[in-house]
Parts: structure tokens; sequence; C-alpha cells
């Protein structure tokens, strides 16, 4: 079997687990939406963002959000399968492990890719019924904010790989991935405008490579954004360049 092989047939196995589990699908959806109808509905009315609705604000950052949580927390899968032994005789196959890796990001790269394809549509139908207030999201709109969701979610899933390839419990896994996700989440402007931020935490903002992706988002769908599109695209390639290469090298020095 050869590299490509075995990375299709790593997504084939994590695609096929993802899609038996309905359950999974409906909860990872349930939360978004909750973010965006119930918090944003609730504060939409108190809080004032120029150009747009709060409402429409935060959808990019709901997208986000739901990749942000499905892609790190994919990682304990890696975990779990460790106890297993199924990563063991995966591990000793005569298969490249950057294979397997690849095929791990694939596969919770589709995994993430069918929740956040199933938000956007529902961001169609309420922009096409007025539900939400200036959200416009046409198929230009939609194909570029697929485009910048597949680099993030790649990105992200990498990280997520990677913590777990170093963990040897479910719990540790969590404790440390919580760790990122959610300074990562609150720092990234999705829920504000950065510029709200207290100075002091500024540099920490813009090392969130999340506030990229959630700009690029917020050009695409809404027409404003705080930086450059080239310069979020620009950043967010480099960050998921840099964690595939530190993925799939975590990988190959892991302990069977």
């Amino acid at each position: 079997m050869g590299p490509i092989d075995g990375a299709l047939a790593i997504w084939y196995r994590e695609a096929k687990v993802f899609l038996r589990e309905k359950s999974r699908i409906v909860a990872s959806i349930v939360s978004p939406i909750l973010w965006l109808f119930v918090f944003g509905g609730g504060l939409g009315g108190r809080v004032s963002v120029p150009g747009a609705s709060y409402q429409a604000f935060i959808f990019p950052g709901v997208l986000a959000q739901a990749v942000l949580f499905t892609s790190i927390f994919f990682g304990v899968y890696v975990v779990w399968d460790r106890k297993v032994d199924f990563l063991k005789a995966v591990l000793v196959a005569p298969v490249p492990r950057s294979a397997i890796f690849l095929g791990k990001v694939l596969g919770g790269a589709t995994d993430a890719m069918i929740q956040v394809t199933i938000l956007l549509m529902l961001g169609m139908v309420c922009s096409a019924a007025r539900i939400i207030p200036g959200l416009s999201l046409g198929a230009v709109a939609l194909f570029g904010a697929l485009a910048v969701l597949v680099l993030t979610t790649v990105a992200f899933t990498s990280v997520g790989l990677i913590v777990g390839s170093q963990m040897e419990s479910p719990e540790g896994f969590q404790l440390v991935s919580s760790f990122f996700v959610f300074p990562m989440f609150f720092l990234s402007g999705a829920l504000f405008p950065i510029d709200r931020l207290p100075p002091w935490l500024a540099p920490f903002t813009f090392l969130d490579p999340l506030t990229y992706a959630i700009d690029a988002l917020r050009h695409i769908i809404l027409g404003r954004s705080q930086f450059s599109l080239p310069l979020d695209l620009a950043v967010l390639g480099a960050f998921t360049g840099a964690v595939v290469v530190l993925g799939a090298l975590a990988f190959d020095r892991m302990k069977v």
C-alpha cells in the first residue's frame, strides 16, 4: 500500500465513523446555532457594531468557533485509538507515518467541513429570509468562506492531532486543549471587535491565528475587516503550513 492509499484509507475510516454517529453531527450544530440566535439575539439590541447588526457580525465568528472546537477536539480520537490498540496496528503498518497523519487531518477536516457547510446553508436561508439583519450571503461569498474554512480546519485539526499524539489519557488531552481553545476563541474577535479590547491584550490578539481566519471571513461575508485579506490569508497559510509540518514530525516520533 502506497502513502496516498494509506492516507485515503485512514480518511475513509474517520469519515465513516463520523457519519455513523448522527448525534455528533446534531450536537455540534446545535451549539453554534444557540450562540448565533440566543447569545447574538440577546445581546443584539444592546451591542452596537458599526456597519452590521450584531448577529451578522458574529456569524463569521460562529463559523470559526465550530471549526475550532471540532478540529481541536478531534485530536482526542488519537488518544482513544491508542487505548484500544488501533493506533498501534496503524503505526506499524508499512505506510509512512506522515501519510497516517495526513489521513487523520483529512478525516478531521471532513468532519468539521460537514458541520460548517450546514451552518453556511442555514446562513444563506437566514440571508434570503432576512432573519439576520445585514447578513448577505451569496454564492461568491459562500465559496470564498468555504476556502478560508478549509484552510482553517486543516490548521486546527493538525494542532489537535499534535496535542493528541503527546497525551496518554483523554482527561489530559481535554485539560491541555482547553488551555489553547478558550483563550484563542475569546481573543480572536469572534464576539466583539478586537479594537475594543484593552491595549495590553492587543499583542495576544495579533498572535492568535484564529483572529486572521475570522477577519478573512468577515471581509468575504460582510465586506468589512480589521486587516487586509491578503494579510489574513498569508498568516493563515503560513500557520497551516507550519502546524502540518510539526504534526507530521510529531507522528513520526510518536511511540507505539
